[in-house]
């Protein structure tokens, strides 16, 4: 047994040299860092699967469910009468993204007071940005400042 011990430890000291000896990476297809790459642009087809997935139906419940799961979260925690700013803005944003698909907000939180800017498509958008934010708890009120701007034809 005395003489097993030695052993053992020298293993798993050459173990670990050897895996130290790579440099990080967080995948096989990660780029190296010593060399540069210059980015293109995405193809058209892709960008429509993109946006296709974007506003599906599929994407607006899970977003959705992943809100109820923050919310749950929090009740559990005991944290759900005092929120963080970001962690606010964070949730109302995604709320719209997924229920106001072609407007183009902004959301900025402080102390509860949510503010929304930017543009949105319609009248209808534009009515369900407050009730949609009221729906994240923690916001105290919504001050909607978003205007309606129609796409233009290019």
């Amino acid at each position: 047994m005395n003489k097993l011990t030695p052993f053992l430890l020298c293993g798993l000291l050459l173990f670990g040299a050897a895996a130290c000896s790579e440099g990080a990476k967080t995948s096989a297809d990660a780029p190296n860092s010593t060399t540069e790459t210059t980015a293109s642009p995405p193809a058209a087809e892709t960008v429509q699967k993109t946006q296709d997935d974007a506003t599906s139906d599929v994407r607006k419940a899970q977003a959705n469910s992943d809100i109820r799961a923050r919310e749950q979260r929090n009740n559990v925690t005991g944290g759900d009468a005092i929120r963080a700013d970001g962690d606010l803005q964070s949730e109302v944003r995604s709320k719209l993204e997924v229920n106001i698909t072609k407007g183009q907000l902004t959301v900025d939180a402080k102390d509860g007071v949510v503010t929304v800017g930017g543009t949105v498509p319609n009248q209808q958008d534009l009515a369900k940005i407050e009730p949609l934010a009221k729906e994240i708890k923690g916001v105290k009120t919504v001050n909607v400042t978003a205007v309606v701007a129609p796409a233009q034809a290019k």
